[in-house]
């Protein structure tokens, strides 16, 4: 499954990941493009994998696994190398916080119900949204002051995307952890007794 072109797209996302972080360590215009691009194309996998697996019927369990993973590396790594290069400043820290804080939630929660051979998280549009938004405000974070043309504010619109995907990410953030609650409830609950096998009854006192 590993030469499938799904599983292709998934691992080059991963593989996209340092290159972007050292393209935003570079000075430079052109190398904020070059970063922007890259960042993008890794962007635009995360929906064509999941699409063709689906339609070409390559669904597999490593992919189920990796693809996630690849999201959660991909944005935690341009956050935080955003903040390193001083492209997130001052109070947009804070949304930044909020997204890798809620990844963390997520993950373990996923991993606990995976011990108890719970159905996993599912995907909720709202999330969709979450994951969409918050790609879109990176990439123009990424750009930042290296824009075209002056009259666009792409700072401003990728800090106040930023936002937008926190406010998201704390929506379907508390909305996993009750569903996840629930689980634990679930397993919490006592397990009625098997069939075939009664309880048996206390012996009668002799008298």
């Amino acid at each position: 499954m590993l030469s499938s072109l799904p599983m292709t797209l998934t691992l080059s996302r991963i593989i996209a990941i340092p290159v972007v972080v050292v393209l935003l360590y570079v000075e430079g215009d052109m190398a904020r493009y070059a970063a922007c691009a890259v960042y993008a194309a890794a962007a635009v996998t995360d929906y064509l994998d999941g699409y063709l697996a689906r339609m070409w019927q390559q669904q597999s369990k490593l992919g189920r696994i990796l693809d996630p993973i690849a999201d959660k590396l991909l944005v935690a790594a341009t956050l935080l190398t955003l903040v390193a290069v001083d492209r997130i400043t001052g109070w947009t820290v804070l949304p930044t916080l909020v997204i890798l804080c809620r990844e963390v939630l997520v993950s373990g929660l996923r991993e606990f119900l995976a011990e108890i051979n719970a159905h996993n998280l599912p995907v909720t549009r709202l999330a969709k949204w979450k994951t969409a938004m918050q790609m879109t405000a990176l990439g123009f974070l990424i750009v930042g002051d290296a824009a075209p043309t002056a009259d666009l504010p792409i700072t401003l619109i990728g800090e106040l995307g930023l936002w937008i995907a926190a406010v998201l990410t704390l929506i379907t953030g508390y909305d996993y952890l009750a569903e996840g609650l629930k689980h634990v409830a679930e397993d919490n609950a006592p397990k009625p007794a098997e069939s075939g096998h009664e309880k048996p009854k206390p012996a009668r006192p002799i008298l």
